[in-house]
């Protein structure tokens, strides 16, 4: 499988084994994944749970983020889990050309992570008909704690125009309890 990557993915791999519990945006919506082909990308993965679960259901999966030591905590979740997984760390902030393979994904997760400049990466680099689960804070943030810098929060209203024209198949922009926090949330799917 780790053919099937594209080439600048590399990662260490393990067996699979038991489930991992995921958001709960990507487990109300985990069935628009079956039957896509192709590999999901846990971008900014952090501890990689989403990812981990995913593999755990025997998706393809490649964890992604910038930090070395998320990327341990990612591994070591996945050995601890035993499922495979590919791990990738780069910069994607730092990247002077889209770093990601173009039309390549068959699903993408966004969870807790805004940088505008790589919006059109991450549109560009699902296949015709992937799908897309984005979730991070909204300027309303501030006032429940961090991040409280505007760069890393969406303004009303700007998850949806990102994907305006695509298949929007649940959206949200409020406030979720448990704790507390300001939050948009899309999932769609790319025509």
């Amino acid at each position: 499988m780790a053919t099937d990557l594209p080439p600048q993915v590399q990662g260490e791999r393990v067996e699979r084994g038991p489930m991992r519990t995921p958001d709960t945006l990507l487990a109300s919506h985990e069935d628009l994944l079956k039957g896509l082909n192709g590999p999901v990308l846990d971008l900014a993965c952090g501890d990689g749970h989403n990812g981990v679960y995913l593999a755990s259901k025997g998706y393809q999966v490649v964890l992604v983020d910038v930090s070395e030591q998320a990327l341990a905590r990612a591994r070591a979740l996945a050995e601890e889990q035993k499922v495979e997984a590919s791990l990738w760390q780069v910069d994607l902030e730092g990247a002077k050309d889209n770093p990601l393979a173009e039309e390549y994904y068959a699903a993408i997760l966004v969870f807790r992570y805004l940088h505008r400049p790589l919006m059109p990466c991450i549109k560009k680099a699902l296949k015709k008909n992937g799908v897309i689960v984005y979730e991070t804070f909204t300027v309303d943030q501030p006032r429940f704690g961090k991040p409280k810098n505007p760069d890393f929060l969406l303004k009303h209203g700007e998850l949806l125009r990102w994907f305006e024209g695509w298949d929007v198949v649940y959206r949200f922009e409020g406030i979720l309890q448990n704790p507390e926090r300001a939050i948009g949330q899309i999932v769609c799917i790319k025509p």
